[in-house]
């Protein structure tokens, strides 16, 4: 199983990716070993995970996600509880 995943930076950005195993995912990124954008984006918290059944959708749906608007991940964020 596969989870597209919101995290919230320091700075208020948010950052979006896939995994098989979050709490290994988010400790790479706490630690510098994520994405680039992570590196120089300090890493505070997950704002949202969603799991898809394959690799594939995972990575369709990561897309869709990227393509939003701030205030739309924002929202997307709120609708399924997680706080920011």
């Amino acid at each position: 199983m596969y989870l597209v995943y919101i995290l919230k930076c320091v700075d208020g950005s948010l950052y979006c990716g896939i995994t098989t195993d979050m709490k290994r995912r988010f400790k790479e990124h706490q630690f510098g070993k994520g994405g680039n954008y992570t590196r120089s984006h300090k890493v505070i918290k997950i704002v949202y995970t969603e799991k898809c059944k394959n690799r594939s959708t995972a990575l369709k749906r990561e897309v869709a996600i990227k393509r939003l608007s701030k205030k739309q991940k924002l929202q997307l964020c709120l609708k399924y509880s997680k706080i920011i």
